[in-house]
């Protein structure tokens, strides 16, 4: 603001030499501001200037790198693994030391889940900076008063686990509880503050009967059903994808195998349901991140309109149900256009071989343009089938065409094609030669169109601000006006009616593979469908099963699973074999946590106190699949060199190798700093030593002199008795805790938490003599700034805190849950600052001045200034201007 105020002001420059000059002082104005902040912190990763000459040999490495020297020599560094070990072995005998307190405690919940992760390998850095955020949280809301729940568990079942498991030759159940023992000791090892107690594994009989249970009564409420569709099918993985799982027309976890579609019988959940519910229900969720919010909407795609029939020419009854959003342009129809697949095109196009080979062509063109991701890339190609619909508006024939630009899996798969007022059939019209007719105008003031004004729009003309034109008795209304009385003039005659449509499709939860939920349904050939008894469940996955890539579902060759009898008749049945969709898996786990009991899913009661979460971790890309159809069943990505972790692409980087170089604390320390949460984080290595070395230069502050209080030492001191130094000190503690704090409680961007926490750290060894052994400077005061940078610390990097809290004479048992360092706003105001002095723009002086200090008596502490003065001298002073803290500028002249 201040550059933009004074460029009202100050008279253009009249020379380059003016120019460049200025250009200087505001440049040299802007790296003496910034060079103070910037040093600490680039001194901690690493980056520092060359000498100007050779240093003497005997100089100390600590006084080559800029960083405050602790002794004259300093060769010893902080080694993290014994202190880590150390205090991990005390934490895991202690088994209640992350559990919740009841209820009724009184103190505010707080519910913080990370998704929990498939256990197909081990620990990549994106799970570390996803478990390191929720921990901070954690850990930041125990020391806030809170009453904490922070459970872990283990999305098992699935694809990657099944698919690892005939890699390596090994049973799915064996290499996933294998797995799932080694990553719960790398989440031990990075000390992350979970309640064990609480673990669930999706693919225990403990859990999994559950998803049956609740499938059970979803199928009582014919929520859940069976149909024959066309489905995406994965020849990597030999089973069915739901259309989220497909990504650029290839399956997400095999990213360069094109999906096909086959027609099986599939079981479904109905969640189009709810698809008006699921659309509301986000208006309520204030608390999700809009981008979220907005890829739900467009995944559910509410589409207003309207169904309209037009009746096939030749008297035999038959109806062509089209939806459009824009009935108003219905009297501009100059086609119908049928899906390839639609259900009338295999009567119009009959036995013709030309039509025939045209429509496999088409089918053909579609099924290319959905593995490649983009069907609305395809070449728009049609033709016409010799037939006519009639328009129920004006009894016009219209042709029918089928084209293989139009969906049936949108709408109806039959639309009314308005070439004047639509891209798409506009595009098509002019390749096929099809009449273009306007009917719809802009808003004009008046009539004929002023002067210069083209008659007709430029065309497809699409906006709905406008008026019909040649529309029969709906001419002259407006748009919107017109689309609800022509659906209602529809619905009065019978031919149509308004109608809502969604993009949403029934979520398919059939998968012809090993490793799942089995569905509990059972087929007889007497009964039907016959659902297992509840007293018989869970229906147990086999053991030992031969898997293998071909031939369906590897259960159906189990025959003491595959046959049984039936619950009702007692005759010979057969289970389902289809396994469910592992989102079933994930889509209520985090209600389980909170009460994992033998007798029900979960406990309400209980669950109703922790609900709703209170924050909810995990990446982007769940916003769709995951997230989606949580809320139907009860609702940023570490990059390394540019791309995406994945196991896949082979770029893992282990958090066991920073481990075992830089210890736990370092390295989630790191995934914090170097990038907030909603941006992707490009791995450095480099850059965790830097984190690294801030942690030792902590280690050795506190650890050579540590304040310790003995129970009759006072607490209290007077501010107003510390000397500059410690004041300075004392000022940046205060708003170091405040910047922390800010940070917990909005956007998590903990990489200026960590910048803050090395600020606070220079700012102390900068003025080392203050906390020396002989220091005047008050104990109590000394005390409180190392207490608090600890606690600063504690949800960050847990271990360190721990033994540099030991080291202060505290108790460790209560590090987790004390109370966190409140900032006063009035300690953490600066009382000076330095402003700068300009006439006409240019810097010519600098000023320290009281904060906030009035107008006056900054223009006055100006005026007196020597340089000032004497640069006044013979000078006509026009104006002048002060901007609050930060500069006063004289515009002059002569």
């Amino acid at each position: 603001m201040a550059d933009q105020q004074n460029s009202t002001h100050k008279p253009s420059p009249e020379t380059p030499s003016d120019i460049l000059e200025q250009t200087a002082e505001v440049v040299r104005e802007a790296v003496e501001g910034l060079a103070e902040q910037v040093k600490g912190i680039a001194e901690e990763l690493g980056i520092v200037a060359p000498p100007t000459a050779a240093p003497p040999a005997t100089e100390p490495s600590s006084a080559r790198s800029g960083e405050p020297p602790l002794r004259a020599a300093d060769d010893t560094r902080y080694d993290p693994t014994p202190v880590e070990q150390k205090w991990a072995a005390l934490w895991e005998s202690d088994l209640t030391r992350y559990a919740p307190e009841p209820p009724s405690s009184g103190k505010p919940k707080y519910y913080v889940v990370e998704m929990l992760p498939y256990p197909s390998g081990a620990l990549h850095m994106g799970h570390v900076r996803n478990y390191a955020i929720g921990d901070a949280l954690a850990r930041y809301m125990w020391m806030s008063g809170h009453n904490v729940l922070h459970p872990m568990g283990w999305d098992s079942f699935g694809l990657p686990a099944e698919n690892a498991a005939i890699k390596h030759h090994r049973q799915p159940r064996e290499w996933t509880l294998h797995n799932i023992a080694a990553m719960k000791t790398q989440m031990k090892r990075l000390g992350f503050s979970y309640d064990w107690s609480r673990e669930i594994a999706t693919c225990l009989p403990d859990y999994y009967r559950w998803n049956q249970w609740l499938f059970l009564k979803l199928f009582e409420k014919g929520l859940a059903y069976r149909k024959k569709s066309k489905v995406n099918w994965c020849t990597k993985c030999a089973t069915v994808l739901a259309n989220e799982q497909v990504v650029d027309g290839c399956c997400w976890r095999h990213e360069d195998t094109p999906v096909e579609q086959r027609e099986l019988e599939q079981w479904a959940l109905r969640i189009t349901k709810y698809s008006e519910e699921l659309l509301q229900g986000l208006e309520h969720m204030e608390g999700w991140p809009e981008r979220v919010r907005t890829m739900q909407r467009n995944w559910i795609g509410r589409s207003e309109g309207a169904n309209v029939d037009f009746k096939l020419d030749g008297g035999s009854g038959t109806r062509i149900t089209v939806f459009t959003t824009r009935v108003d342009t219905i009297y501009g129809a100059t086609s119908l256009q049928l899906a390839p697949q639609h259900p009338l095109v295999a009567e119009l196009v009959g036995n013709d071989p030309a039509l025939l080979a045209s429509l496999e062509q088409m089918l053909t063109d579609q099924k290319k343009a959905r593995e490649a991701g983009d069907i609305g890339s395809v070449d728009k190609k049609g033709f016409f089938t010799g037939h006519f619909a009639i328009n129920p508006f004006n009894q016009e024939r219209v042709p029918i065409w089928v084209a293989n630009y139009i969906l049936m899996d949108y709408g109806t798969g039959a639309i009314m094609s308005v070439p004047a007022h639509d891209e798409r059939d506009f595009e098509f019209a002019n390749k096929y030669g099809l009449e273009v007719r306007i009917v719809i105008l802009p808003r004009r003031e008046q009539e004929p169109p002023e002067a210069g004004q083209p008659e007709h729009p430029t065309l497809p003309f699409v906006a709905e601000d406008s008026l019909l034109i040649n529309s029969g008795p709906f001419s002259g209304l407006a748009c919107e006006d017109a689309q609800k009385k022509m659906a209602a003039h529809a619905e009065e005659n019978g031919f149509g009616k308004a109608t809502v449509t969604y993009r949403l499709k029934d979520w398919g939860i059939s998968r012809q593979r090993y490793w799942g939920t089995p569905i509990p349904i059972l087929y007889c050939e007497k009964c039907g469908l016959v659902p297992v008894p509840e007293d018989q469940l869970p229906v147990l996955l086999p053991e030992n099963v031969e898997i293998t890539l071909a031939g369906g579902s590897p259960l159906t060759r189990v025959k003491e699973f595959y046959e049984v009898p039936c619950p009702k008749c007692g005759g010979i049945a057969r289970r389902e074999s289809d396994t469910m969709d592992t989102f079933v898996d994930s889509s209520w786990y985090f209600y389980r946590y909170t009460s994992p009991i033998d007798t029900a899913p979960f406990d309400s009661e209980i669950a109703n106190y922790w609900f709703p979460m209170d924050q909810y971790i995990g990446g982007v890309e769940h916003a769709i699949l995951h997230l989606m159809y949580s809320r139907f069943w009860t609702q940023g990505m570490v990059i390394k060199n540019g791309a995406k972790m994945s196991k896949s692409l082979g770029n893992v980087v282990s958090p066991d190798d920073m481990v075992a170089r830089y210890g736990a604390d370092a390295t989630r320390l790191y995934t914090l700093f170097a990038a907030p949460p909603d941006r992707d984080l490009d791995w450095q290595d480099q850059g965790v030593e830097g984190v690294y070395r801030f942690l030792s230069r902590l280690y050795r502050f506190i650890t050579e002199n540590p304040v310790r209080l003995a129970p009759g030492d006072s607490r209290e001191y007077e501010v107003s008795a510390l000397a500059p130094d410690a004041r300075n000190v004392l000022r940046k503690m205060h708003q170091t805790i405040q910047r922390i704090t800010d940070d917990f409680q909005g956007r998590w961007h903990f990489n200026t938490s960590v910048a803050a926490m090395m600020e606070l750290l220079n700012a102390c060894m900068v003025k080392q003599e203050l906390f020396a052994a002989n220091s005047i400077a008050p104990k109590a005061f000394r005390a409180e700034v190392q207490r608090n940078l600890v606690l600063l610390l504690g949800p960050f990097a847990p271990y360190l805190a721990s033994e540099l809290w030991t080291t202060l004479g505290e108790d460790p048992s209560a590090l987790l849950r004390h109370p966190w360092p409140q900032a006063d706003p009035v300690l953490a105001k600066e009382d000076e600052v330095e402003i700068v002095v300009q006439f006409n723009g240019k810097v010519r002086s600098r000023l320290v001045v009281a904060h906030d200090a009035e107008e006056e008596a900054v223009r006055q502490a100006a005026l007196n200034d020597e340089k000032v003065k004497e640069a006044l001298a013979g000078k006509q002073i026009v104006k002048v201007i002060v901007v609050k803290n930060k500069l006063v500028n004289f515009v002059i002249k002569g």
